[in-house]
């Protein structure tokens, strides 16, 4: 098989009447999903040799079909009244499939090229899921971009209104495996609670990927209204913790009052009762 393909890869121009009317485009995917590149010849066509970044991958021979030696690899054919159209579907793309794809008659050298951009989306994160801040008080939000490639391009919303790009200041740095991370840190100063939004994008994406967060204004207002609730909230709490502290008391009281009568009543019917035996005692003695 090796050597069969060798053969067309090699094949010097045998005078067949084979030209690329339509070459393939660019393509940018996210990696793992698949690219496809159109390369449409004349009717006349014999053998066409899809290659990427100068190694073949696939080749097509007239009228037997694709010579697949690779299933990431394939490949479909649609004829029309102008041409024949060879589409190369490369599957689970890979950041090593970046780069130059190119369709190839060899008939005379002639081929047309196109390029493949794989890209990767990372994960995306605000440290922080909430924040509480003061009235004329400024906070940090920092969101963080792991594992892209290419580093995203980051920007900020609040309340659905993109903020303007001075008040962020937004750093790449090289990871691992060819992947890059960002982080933004964003300066706000609110006068409101907001809904805070931090978005990521690359071109395979088809809509930002994005982070959100709520910041809690507290004016003074709000801050002393919060103070006195808490004060009355503590008043109340103090004051059912010290009536049930007194109820208590007030059952144990009674309580030791009822167990102390009831014993001094016991004692005075003990002392009646011994009374009257003693009596009947001497009576009895008196008849003996």
């Amino acid at each position: 098989l090796v050597l069969v393909i060798a053969f067309f890869f090699f094949l010097p121009d045998l005078g067949f009447c084979s030209s690329i009317i339509t070459g393939p485009t660019n393509v940018t995917v996210l990696a793992g999903s698949e690219a496809r590149f159109n390369c449409t010849v004349s009717l006349k066509w014999v053998i066409v040799i899809w290659l990427s970044n100068g190694s073949p991958v696939l080749t097509v021979v007239n009228p037997q079909g694709a010579i697949i030696t690779s299933d990431r690899f394939t490949s479909q054919n649609y004829t029309s009244e102008s041409g024949f159209t060879l589409e190369l579907i490369i599957h689970d793309t890979q950041l090593s499939d970046s780069g130059k794809i190119e369709c190839s008659t060899q008939q005379g050298n002639e081929s047309s090229s196109a390029f493949l951009w794989v890209q990767v989306h990372g994960s995306l994160f605000i440290k922080n899921s909430t924040f509480t801040v003061k009235e004329n008080k400024t906070v940090e939000i920092v969101c963080e971009a792991l594992g892209w490639s290419p580093a995203p391009d980051i920007t900020w919303m609040t309340n659905d209104s993109f903020i303007d790009k001075s008040r962020y200041v937004t750093k790449q740095s090289q990871g691992s495996n060819g992947l890059h991370n960002a982080m933004s840190i964003l300066t706000l100063t609110p006068t409101d609670t907001e809904i805070v939004t931090c978005l990521a994008d690359i071109e395979a994406l088809p809509s930002p990927q994005n982070a959100t967060i709520t910041v809690f204004f507290l004016n003074s207002t709000v801050e002393s209204d919060y103070s006195e609730d808490k004060t009355s909230t503590w008043i109340i709490v103090l004051a059912v913790v010290f009536s049930i502290i007194g109820f208590i008391l007030l059952v144990f009281i009674i309580g030791v009052v009822v167990r102390c009568f009831c014993q001094k009543k016991k004692g005075k019917w003990i002392f009646i009762a011994a009374l009257c035996i003693k009596i009947n005692k001497t009576k009895q003695n008196k008849i003996d």
